[in-house]
């Protein structure tokens, strides 16, 4: 005998409602899932940062490096050294400087000098970021003057892993004096020194640079840092949008409804609310 659908309980909810209130139900438990488990990885980011922002700290009250002390050239980098403080003795390779174009010192646009320094008592050089000068507007092929010594000087500076990278166009932007940037590699195979597996933040000048002890060039390099803040904030946005998947879900699903079936019995007549 076929089902009599009019005895059907019209506040009975039928099957279709209920498979799309489960699939609602699984899709909201991913949704605050995933977005709890990746703030709670921008939090564990964030930790790491903090442990590598106490090692770079703890490098760089530790005693400079000496010239002795700086690994050869045919050693891999060591990333133990980066950021250490170095205080090194040497003469300047002035024949191979280059200028890295388009780095912004003080607000202002110019060439980072980066110059080779043979080190006292060994047949290797190191690369040295000395520091930042201005370009001519007018001519923008010209390069500017910088004072170097050609006797033995001592150089105190910061390691680090590279020279300033910057968005370079093709592979001419890598020859010639003015550059985007240097590679240690290529610029070991170019000038045919034997360059050691990392470069010098010169931050203070040349004691024989010139009468005044100075070179005229600005070294307003950045403290070397870590952005920590940028993963709490990530981290809030995932929190945040948890807690938005979940109150949508409580609106729509729980408060919506319940508002819905009392503003229906409210406007039930007195005979429909005897008969119910």
């Amino acid at each position: 005998m076929a089902d009599d659908y009019s005895h059907r309980d019209p506040m009975r909810p039928s099957g279709r409602p209920r498979r799309r209130h489960g699939v609602v139900v699984i899709a909201t438990l991913a949704g605050v899932t995933a977005a709890l488990a990746l703030g709670l990885w921008q939090l564990d980011r964030a930790d790491q940062k903090k442990a590598m922002q106490r090692a770079i700290d703890e490098r760089g009250r530790q005693a400079p490096l000496v010239t002795a002390a700086l690994p050869s050239a045919a050693e891999p980098p060591a990333p133990g050294l980066e950021h250490r403080r170095a205080a090194v003795v040497g003469r300047w390779d002035a024949a191979h400087t280059i200028y890295l174009d388009n780095r912004v010192m003080d607000g202002h646009t110019g060439f980072y000098v980066v110059t080779p320094l043979r080190l006292a008592g060994r047949d290797e050089a190191i690369l040295v970021q000395r520091g930042w000068a201005p370009r001519n507007a007018a001519r923008r092929e010209a390069l500017p003057p910088v004072a170097t010594p050609t006797g033995e000087v001592r150089i105190a500076g910061r390691l680090a892993l590279s020279a300033s990278r910057a968005y370079a166009l093709g592979r001419d932007a890598e020859l010639g004096p003015i550059r985007q940037n240097v590679d240690l590699a290529a610029f070991q195979a170019e000038t045919g020194l034997r360059l050691l597996p990392l470069v010098m933040l010169q931050t203070e000048p040349d004691p024989l640079s010139g009468a005044d002890g100075t070179d005229g060039l600005r070294r307003h390099w950045p403290p070397p840092a870590v952005d920590i803040h940028k993963h709490y904030g990530y981290a809030f946005q995932w929190f945040a949008l948890a807690a938005l998947i979940l109150g949508l879900y409580v609106w729509f699903q729980v408060l919506a409804p319940h508002r819905a079936g009392r503003a229906a019995r409210t406007d039930e007549s007195p005979d429909e609310q005897r008969h119910a």
